[in-house]
C-alpha cells in the first residue's frame, strides 16, 4: 500500500513528505529542511521504516535541505533533478524517469518554470508538485532560472493532464492549507484557470515579492546537500 506522511516546518511553510511502500516498509523522503533532521529521523525509526531515497523537487532558496546527511546516517540514495546541476546527488532525475520504492514507483516528472530543473513525483493518487503548483498558485519565477513561460507550459500541459482527482501535495502553503486535486486547481487556481499565457505572463511579471531571506545562504549550501559553504 502507497501512503504519504505530511509533515511541517513553520519557519519556511516547507512540506516535507514522507513517501511509504507500506508492505515492503520502505520509504523516501521529499524536500526535507536541516532544522528537522532529528524528528524525521525519529519518525523513520518509530515506523521501522527503511529510507532508500532521499529526493529534492529543486534547489530552494528558503530553507537549506538535510537531504545530504540524512543520507549519510540511513544509507539512502540522493536524487536532485539534473536541471538543479546538484552534482553530490547520487542520482540526476530527468523527465519520465521512476524510482524504484518497494514494489511501487515514483514517477518524475520535469516541470521548469520556478527554477529550471523543477520537479514532480507521482506516487500513487498524489503528485507532489513542489513549489511549481502550490494551492490558488504556483512558485514565482523572478530568480534562480525562473521562466513565466515555462512555468505555464509545465502546469498546462503537464500537470493538468493528470485526472482531476489527482491529489495536490504542495511544497508550501503560507495559509494553513494541506491540499487540493488537479481538477480544482484547474477550475479554480486564480493565476491559471482560464488565463492565457500572455495573461498569466503578467501576472507573474507584476508580483513584485521580496527576495527570499536566505536565499544566498540556502542556494549554495543546496547545490551541496545541505552543506553550508565555509564562512556563510
Amino acid at each position: 500500500m502507497e501512503t504519504i506522511q505530511q509533515l511541517f516546518d513553520s519557519e519556511s511553510s516547507t512540506f516535507t513528505y514522507l513517501l511509504v511502500d507500506e508492505t515492503a516498509g520502505d520509504a523516501a523522503i521529499v524536500d526535507a529542511v536541516d532544522r528537522h533532521i532529528e524528528r524525521d529521523l525519529s519518525i523513520i525509526a518509530e515506523r521501522k521504516l527503511k529510507l532508500v531515497w532521499a529526493l529534492e523537487t529543486h534547489v530552494h532558496a528558503d530553507h537549506i535541505t538535510s537531504a545530504g546527511e540524512i543520507a549519510r546516517r540511513t544509507g539512502a540514495r540522493t536524487a536532485t533533478p539534473a536541471g538543479c546541476d546538484v552534482s553530490a546527488a547520487s542520482k540526476q532525475l530527468v523527465d519520465g524517469i521512476t524510482l524504484k520504492l518497494g514494489a511501487g514507483l515514483i514517477h518524475c516528472i520535469h516541470t521548469p518554470g520556478h527554477t529550471a530543473g523543477s520537479m514532480c513525483f507521482v506516487w500513487g493518487d498524489a503528485v507532489l508538485t513542489g513549489d511549481t503548483l502550490l494551492i490558488g498558485g504556483c512558485g514565482r519565477t523572478d530568480f534562480q532560472s525562473g521562466s513565466a513561460d515555462k512555468l505555464y507550459d509545465s502546469i498546462t500541459q503537464k500537470l493538468f493532464r493528470l485526472p482531476p482527482s489527482t491529489r495536490v501535495l504542495p511544497g508550501h502553503d503560507y495559509n494553513g492549507r494541506l491540499e487540493s486535486t488537479i481538477g480544482v486547481e484547474m477550475a479554480d487556481n486564480p493565476r491559471l484557470a482560464g488565463k492565457s499565457r500572455a495573461q498569466f505572463r503578467q501576472i507573474m511579471d507584476n508580483l513584485k515579492l521580496p527576495k527570499p531571506r536566505l536565499i544566498d545562504l540556502a542556494v549554495p549550501a543546496n547545490q551541496q546537500l545541505g552543506t553550508v559553504p565555509h564562512g556563510g
